[in-house]
């Protein structure tokens, strides 16, 4: 039995009970058949989550692009590694072959090299979603170098921050993008960046949209002309399991961004595992991810995972909405995606037009669809099912975090039954527990509380970048033993988990624990509502009442609002319970939210509770506009 290839439930039973009674000798063998290493481990592992201190394949020695580019010459070398598809729907999409990935990051990380980086240096990458963006990755981890992204859509104040955070000396950056009908002028934001950047000694500029720009004199240098010049080979560097290999920045729920740090061996071993199961990968399938490489989905399963399995992954430079909306269908059928893996809020805003736009285009070859980022509501999972899938294509409704490095509880195609809303079961190796706002365990089944996680598995981040102690403090202290998530979930009478959204986002309304998620999705099956937030603000009585936020389908703006409150309120006390009702309803152009997709909450209970003024940097939202625009109609 393959421990590598999981095919029927049974199987997956059966691997998840071995990967559990003895985590080491599983992931070991996972390892060593899987992966190429230029030296074996002393120790699979070892791990106090007190301190915290986990270490997986200690003292093995590695290359992470061996994995991803070398070991495929021999037998894939003119398969399409990296299926570019451009944002002009005209322009001719690029097949780059893993023969001519190789040559490219040899020739970047030579010319990296040849500006001083070294093994251990960091790289902040601030590029659009164009080829050079998973080569620059790549390059960096070619040379040692621990690469750090930042999506370009970020603030010169939040790249600053990153960039000063984890010390980087050198930036990839590029003069612009496209979006859509837009040109992003990107190289303006780097440069007002780096005015409060000592350390940075060197920009390396990609010519993508032809702008003018400013170059200075001493740091800033066009990239290609030295890509030209540049040896076509490049020897890895050799680094050490631990290593670290990157670190990306998710935003806390307080104070500035934590940069997670990920370490080269156990990431390596866990999203090359996870994608081939997940996405249930064969040879010649052609595997699409729509996220950004700037978020860690992109990093792990557009980069990553994809590329150590030697899988053909698509990138798409674009928007879902242009030239209009059916660009998604267009892409599937062109290239005859077999896996498709998005966010449910790029599914509720497609579900939101003309179903022409979908089917108008063959999605036949669609094996897999998958949903990430926030759990899925159920309007939308069966919108997503019917029209997308056909019924025919199982959706995987993944729950992972930037700090567990892959997909930790997922259905697994064509062996799990999947349940809209639910994440269903545990990936092997991943050992969930749930526990009390008393700090006790929740055993057997049909129970809810609070996620966390009590064996490490070999992605799991190893630290935050300079600040052990906040690692420690936010993820090992509130549940000793465990690692806590910061979510909730339920677990029903199989066993299967449904996320519940953030702790921070369960609500004590008279006494009673009110998860917003589940309240979301009853809003959100009016035919009128496009999408909720629900939040919590003080109330004299109840402790807290309900606030909710209500974006309309063009069909309900025409209507009665004071009619349209009332069927909102009905429909969640037929779905969840009267206790359940909306003190306030405020219906809004948009919600406010971050790049990745996810409604800013915080801002929301700002908004509720009458405390404006501080609402902390919002040039980060994907739509600061909107927060303004909620404040002005806020309900008395």
């Amino acid at each position: 039995m393959s421990n590598y290839h999981i095919k029927h439930l049974e199987e997956y039973w059966q691997v998840y009970r071995k990967s559990v009674r003895n985590p080491e000798n599983f992931w070991e063998e996972i390892a060593e058949e899987h992966f190429l290493w230029r030296k074996r481990w002393d120790k699979v592992l070892s791990w106090d989550f007190s301190k915290p201190e986990i270490k997986w394949f200690e003292g093995a020695r590695l290359n992470i692009t061996e994995n991803c580019l070398d070991r495929h010459l021999a037998v894939r070398a003119d398969k399409t590694a990296i299926l570019f598809e451009p944002n002009d729907p005209a322009k001719e999409a690029e097949h780059i072959s893993y023969r001519q990935l190789h040559e490219r990051v040899c020739r970047f990380a030579n010319v990296l090299a040849d500006q001083g980086v070294e093994k251990g240096d960091r790289v902040c990458i601030y590029l659009p979603m164009i080829p050079e963006l998973a080569v620059s990755l790549l390059a960096c981890a070619r040379l040692g170098a621990v690469h750090s992204v930042v999506f370009a859509g970020f603030s010169a104040t939040a790249l600053a921050t990153r960039i000063n955070d984890c010390d980087c000396k050198t930036v990839i950056c590029s003069d612009g993008s496209y979006r859509g009908k837009k040109t992003i002028d990107l190289k303006t934001i780097v440069d007002q960046a780096l005015e409060e950047c000592p350390g940075v000694e060197t920009s390396l500029v990609v010519k993508r949209t032809g702008g003018e720009v400013t170059m200075k004199e001493g740091r800033d240098q066009w990239l290609q002309p030295l890509l030209d010049a540049a040896d076509a080979r490049r020897e890895a560097t050799i680094v050490d399991a631990e290593d670290p290999l990157f670190v990306l920045y998710t935003s806390g729920s307080t104070g500035k961004p934590k940069g997670m740090v990920h370490t080269t061996g156990g990431y390596m071993v866990y999203t090359a595992y996870t994608f081939k199961n997940a996405f249930q990968y064969r040879e010649n399938d052609v595997y699409w991810c729509t996220a950004d490489i700037g978020w860690i989905t992109g990093h792990s399963y557009i980069v990553y995972g994809p590329l150590a399995n030697g899988a053909t992954t698509v990138m798409f430079e674009g928007v879902p909405s242009y030239p209009d909306y059916g660009r998604f269908w267009e892409i599937v059928e062109k290239h005859k995606v077999t896996q498709f893996y998005t966010a449910p809020t790029a599914i509720r805003a497609l579900a939101k037009e003309n179903l022409d736009y979908v089917n108008q285009h063959d999605l036949s070859s669609l094996k897999v669809l998958g949903t990430v980022g926030e759990p899925i509501n159920e309007e939308a999972w069966h919108w997503y099912n019917e029209n997308v899938g056909k019924k025919n294509s199982p959706i995987i409704d993944t729950w992972w975090q930037t700090e567990t490095g892959g997909i930790m509880i997922s259905p697994i195609p064509y062996s799990t039954p999947t349940i809209p809303t639910f994440a269903t079961l545990p990936m092997p190796g991943v050992q969930p527990v749930l526990f009390d706002e008393n700090g006790k365990e929740i055993k057997g089944n049909s129970v809810e509380g609070r996620l966390a996680i009590k064996f490490p598995w070999p992605s799991i981040a190893r630290t935050i970048y300079g600040n052990h102690e906040r690692y420690r403090e936010t993820y090992f202290s509130a549940y000793p033993g465990t690692y806590f998530t910061g979510d909730g979930a339920l677990r029903d009478a199989v066993g299967y988990y449904r996320i519940t959204g953030r702790v921070d986002d369960v609500i004590i309304v008279s006494g009673h624990n009110l998860g917003t998620a589940p309240i979301e999705d009853a809003i959100n099956e009016h035919p009128a509502v496009a999408e909720s937030a629900i939040v919590g603000y003080p109330h004299d009585i109840k402790g807290n009442a309900l606030y909710g936020y209500v974006t309309l389908k063009e069909t309900g703006e025409s209507r009665d609002q004071d009619n349209l409150r009332k069927e909102i309120n009905q429909l969640i006390t037929d779905r969840i319970g009267p206790i359940a009702k909306l003190q306030k309803i405020q219906f809004t152009t948009g919600l406010p939210k971050t790049r990745s997709g996810k409604i800013m909450r915080r801002i929301l209970r700002k908004i509720a509770g009458k405390d404006t003024s501080n609402l902390g940097d919002i040039s980060t939202l994907l739509n600061p506009e909107v927060v303004q625009n909620i404040m002005d109609e806020s309900l008395a």
